[in-house]
């Protein structure tokens, strides 16, 4: 199957237009879209299926618990498909079925370890704010956000690690990078990294294909494992006013 990968496009504050790539038989939305969620009209009537995975931008200034259900039907009338927490089963043009396991992913902080997960926490504490989420009326603060990545990387663990069923491959698709691997260069290994991406290396193997977003830097790696290799991928945007979006490649696809 051939997919068309877009993510971080910031469209709340971007210019930015995107165009179907010719020969993609799915698009894949890896996060950060629109904070406004006015950007996603722009994918109604896409000439192939869309499935879209939450970003934290996207829960700006909302509460958490009524962004879902909000969202889930916003993406219904556009014509996306919403995946949290949830896997599908597509094929392909050839008949090839894909399995596509999908969740925001959110940080649980412990990408260096339990032993420095208050450090990493307190680094998140900004990027919490710049969020202005609440859950259940309460500041989705970095405690927050750990337990709700503890939930959905439960989840994450749990499905990949299923038996092998009707699916030919496995494409994982977190907004939440998987690995420090794809810390962005510009910052590397520090506490703030660990709002970025988690410590989940040892469920590459269980995934043909890894698509991320969240970094706003283009990654394109292999982790090599018994069971043979991983692809890891991440094609966001960013910002254009910072350079980030130079390396962007619009009509990437990727065949898998």
């Amino acid at each position: 199957m051939r997919l068309q990968l877009l993510s971080d496009l910031h469209l709340e504050t971007e210019v930015f237009v995107p165009t179907p790539a010719p020969d993609a038989e799915l698009l894949v939305l890896a996060g950060d879209i629109d904070s406004s969620w006015a950007g996603l009209e722009l994918f109604r009537d896409w000439p192939v299926p869309v499935l879209f995975v939450a970003g934290n931008h996207e829960f700006d200034e909302r509460e958490l618990t009524q962004t879902w259900p909000a969202l889930r039907e916003r993406c219904t009338q556009l014509g996306l498909r919403l995946l949290e927490c949830e896997s599908a089963v597509l094929a392909d043009t050839a008949g090839k079925r894909i399995r596509f396991v999908a969740t925001t992913r959110w940080c649980d902080f412990d990408l260096f370890g339990p032993s420095q997960r208050e450090r990493a926490m307190r680094a998140g504490r900004y990027f919490m704010k710049v969020m202005r989420s609440t859950r259940h009326g309460a500041a989705f603060d970095a405690a927050a956000v750990r337990e709700e990545a503890l939930v959905c990387g439960a989840w994450l663990s749990s499905e990949l690690k299923r038996p092998k069923g009707a699916w030919d491959a496995t494409v994982a698709i977190t907004h939440f990078a998987p690995s420090l691997r794809s810390a962005d260069p510009r910052y590397g290994d520090q506490p703030g990294t660990a709002s970025f991406c988690n410590a989940d290396d040892a469920l590459l193997p269980f995934a043909d294909l890894w698509i991320h977003g969240h970094l706003h830097c283009q990654h394109d790696y292999r982790v090599e494992h018994p069971g043979g290799a991983t692809r890891v991928v991440c094609n966001s945007r960013g910002h254009a006013r910072k350079g980030e979006a130079a390396a962007h490649q619009p009509l990437l696809v990727l065949e898998v």
